[in-house]
């Protein structure tokens, strides 16, 4: 009786529920439209993307704090090469044994979903990331914390979205405005924000889409400020102003940022590809985490986020930086200083690529800056060294274009690389080189590399967000949409007469496609092949399928062709119907028709209000 009552007390709260759900909605359809209730929605994730990106923050200096001040004070700092394997560990068993899920940390992510999730992230990376990004960077895992940040506030996006009932291309312009509100609320720079979700996921700069964008932003550093003050995570204090004479070295930085870019993403690949092909996690992590101990135990300035490095940096202080180094450098020897600069531009993206390889979870954003950073600083250095020239670099000048140098040539985003620093320096004297170095990498990395580091994966499963909505309606098409599977196959050793009888009686098709034992698909058989023979019972005993099957004018390859491979192909043989094959094994048919009203459908959805 009491587990009635219960159940009954819990029945009754939930129809409450709905009901209160029912008469928001009706209240929403009357009195607020769609484009004013996306705006109010689109502060609202602001608002929560600041929120995410403060307590992740917080909760890794907390970390960061037990660490350093309760358990190694006593400790020699080159003892820290045991806590960055120690997290990537404490992330495994927390994904392992609490959330039980394979946890994605980084933009290609939250691309993907876009491209292929219709936008729905799970649930659970609403919380996922909260908890590994920050124990990954808090035991000093040398990665950043941007992209746990944004794929958090993503999913509470994605989320809410779907509760509200709100259609795929609202879905995708919220998730667009998450992302843009995260990277606002950490960086304090919301035309930045706004500009890497237009360049990174594609989106069209309409004012339909634009507005919700801005107010995100908005409310993302509003946030931020409210909470953190005008604390910010990058300090820069223009001393130096630009002079043309410097135009020749920031040409030259120009083509080195594209090197350290190229450089960057390849080795990051490579580092990847060679743990992926470990299948056994804990031999991953044990491998992973030795080679990234050892590395931040030779070099513990890569160890962390980075950005107290940079800081030092930006003013010009590098003594702070050679301090941090294991070894006793004299800072009066200018070139154990630049040797010293040198590895960490070149053992950073191993470091990091090392701390994901072993489990870690965090993004690629703080490393990127600290390698433009780092590798602008030490072009000015051994320029000013050197004496071969009269002038003499403003190197914390050179540092900060660094910075833009690098985000436009690892993320192909020159738009966010030229605005997130302009608005970190608080001021435009600098644009003009800042853009000149920008546009130089991109254009020199994207000779070398045609996908950026967030886009190589997403390529290779034809994932890739896109502006054109004719090709981005085409990557929505799922499969079982549009294969058919009601045509009755036939073997080349069955007659004429079994397939009258036995096939085509039963069929509704006038098509056949022809298999063999192993249901291989070797060609077809259409009613016109035996439309002037069916009736002629002499030939239904010694006339065979073989003998009147013949070669499909194309195939579909499940695994490798897309939505313009296959118009392509009905174009070039005039077909209506083409059969697909998955693993060299027949699946079934797509007809034209069918593909045309399907991709109407996902292009009605895309361009709806």
């Amino acid at each position: 009786m009491r587990k009635f009552t219960v159940y009954f007390r819990y029945l009754r709260q939930q129809i409450k529920t709905r009901k209160l759900v029912y008469k928001f909605f009706r209240w929403r359809y009357k009195h607020i439209s769609n484009e004013q209730f996306l705006n109010l929605i689109s502060v609202i994730i602001g608002l929560l993307t600041g929120l995410v990106a403060i307590t992740i923050k917080n909760f890794t200096h907390f970390i960061q704090q037990i660490l350093e001040t309760d358990l190694i004070q006593d400790i020699h700092i080159a003892l820290y090469f045991i806590f960055p394997p120690i997290g990537a560990l404490f992330v495994i068993l927390i994904i392992k044994y609490f959330i039980k899920k394979p946890v994605e940390s980084g933009i290609p992510f939250v691309m993907y979903a876009i491209t292929k999730l219709k936008s729905m992230l799970p649930s659970y990376h609403t919380f996922a990331s909260i908890i590994t990004a920050p124990v990954t960077v808090g035991f000093g895992g040398s990665v950043g914390l941007e992209s746990p940040t944004a794929i958090t506030g993503a999913a509470l996006s994605s989320n809410l979205s779907r509760w509200l009932h709100l259609n795929l291309k609202q879905r995708n312009l919220l998730l667009g405005a998450a992302v843009a509100g995260t990277f606002s609320s950490i960086f304090k720079a919301p035309i930045a924000g706004i500009l890497f979700a237009v360049e990174i996921f594609g989106f069209d700069l309409t004012m339909t889409s634009l507005v919700p964008l801005i107010l995100a932003s908005v409310s993302g550093i509003l946030t931020s400020y409210f909470f953190m003050g005008k604390n910010i995570l990058l300090h820069y204090d223009l001393v130096h102003h630009y002079r043309l004479s410097d135009t020749p070295f920031f040409l030259i930085l120009g083509i080195t940022s594209a090197t350290t870019s190229i450089y960057f993403v390849k080795v990051y690949y490579k580092i990847m590809g060679f743990f992926e092909k470990i299948e056994n996690h804990w031999k991953r992590w044990a491998l992973a985490g030795l080679f990234l101990g050892l590395t931040i135990f030779f070099i513990p300035t890569l160890y962390g986020e980075g950005y107290e490095i940079l800081n030092h940096i930006l003013i010009n202080n590098f003594h702070f930086v050679v301090n941090t180094s294991y070894f006793t450098i004299n800072h009066n020897d200018v070139y154990m200083i630049i040797l010293f600069f040198v590895l960490l531009v070149t053992f950073k993206v191993v470091a990091m690529s090392l701390t994901f390889s072993a489990g870690g979870i965090g993004g690629v954003f703080a490393p990127i800056l600290f390698t433009g950073a780092i590798s602008g600083y030490v072009f000015a250095l051994i320029i000013n060294t050197t004496g071969l020239f009269s002038n003499q670099l403003a190197t914390e000048n050179f540092a900060l274009v660094g910075m833009a140098g690098t985000i436009a040539g690892v993320l192909q985003a020159p738009l966010t690389a030229v605005f997130l620093i302009a608005e970190i320096t608080g001021g435009y004297d600098l644009i003009v080189p800042i853009m000149l170095v920008a546009a130089l990498s991109y254009m020199i990395s994207r000779k070398v590399l045609k996908y950026s580091i967030y886009t190589m994966q997403l390529a290779e499963i034809d994932a890739l967000p896109t502006h054109d909505k004719d090709k981005f309606a085409g990557k929505l098409i799922e499969w079982r949409q549009v294969v058919e599977k009601d045509f009755i196959p036939v073997k080349p050793s069955m007659s004429l007469g079994y397939m009258v009888y036995n096939v085509v009686t039963r069929s509704h098709r006038n098509l056949f496609p022809v298999i063999d034992d192993k249901e291989r698909f070797i060609g077809v058989v259409t009613l016109d092949d035996i439309r002037q023979i069916m009736f002629n019972r002499d030939l239904y005993d010694n006339t065979y399928v073989r003998d009147l099957m013949h070669k499909a004018p194309d195939v579909i390859i499940y695994e490798k062709d897309h939505f313009h491979d296959i118009m392509r192909k009905f174009t070039e043989t005039s077909a209506w119907n083409l059969p697909v094959i998955k693993d060299d094994l027949y699946l079934g048919f797509i007809s034209k028709s069918k593909l045309l009203s399907v991709y109407r459908r996902k292009l009605l959805e895309l361009t709806s209000e």
